[in-house]
């Protein structure tokens, strides 16, 4: 499959999803919360990259509900099944000129795990930041990737709950107009 190709599908997965714009959601709000916590960072997301933006369905300790997908961090960290470690990002050749790095945000680490579905397509990032230099361990690390496997498994969950949802009000329908 190309990179476009890819990229299509992936886009059209998390379109599936319905999440894109929707209304604070506790459960994920408790996961940034816990994160930043855990980590002793001041901000912790949950974001979806789009096709020309990252939205953040959860934010902990940030202002905005959104960035344009370039620069932004988390398109980068969709592309990799890993972590993304950003530990000293004033030294770091891929993102020095990055505008959170060089304006007032003043970015100095980020670590991101991919948001995975079960058919493979990195939806977006369970990210830790901070505006100053730290570094993770690799227990630190698993720690993060779990924490984004619970909130994808979350996601699939309200995906599946969709579902059978429709269905029975399809099946619903169905025997109400028996009966009439």
């Amino acid at each position: 499959m190309t990179n476009h190709t890819h990229e299509l599908k992936r886009i059209e997965t998390l379109h599936k999803y319905e999440l894109l714009d929707t209304p604070p959601d506790g459960s994920f709000n408790k996961m940034t919360e816990l994160a930043a916590k855990i980590f002793n960072v001041p901000i912790a997301i949950i974001s979806l990259v789009d096709t020309d933006r990252i939205w953040f369905k959860s934010r902990h300790g940030l202002d905005i509900d959104q960035i344009p997908r370039e620069p932004g961090l988390c398109a980068s960290a969709i592309l990799s099944d890993d972590v993304y470690l950003i530990e000293d990002a004033k030294n770091d050749p891929r993102c020095m000129a990055n505008p959170l790095v060089t304006s007032n945000f003043g970015l100095e680490f980020y670590a991101a795990a991919p948001l995975t579905t079960k058919d493979g397509y990195n939806l977006g990032t369970f990210c830790i930041i901070d505006k100053r230099q730290r570094y993770i361990n690799s227990d630190q690390q698993i720690m993060l990737k779990q924490m984004a496997s619970i909130i994808v498994d979350e996601i699939e969950l309200r995906l599946k709950s969709r579902h059978l949802i429709k269905e029975y009000k399809a099946k619903l329908e169905e025997l109400q107009n028996k009966l009439d």
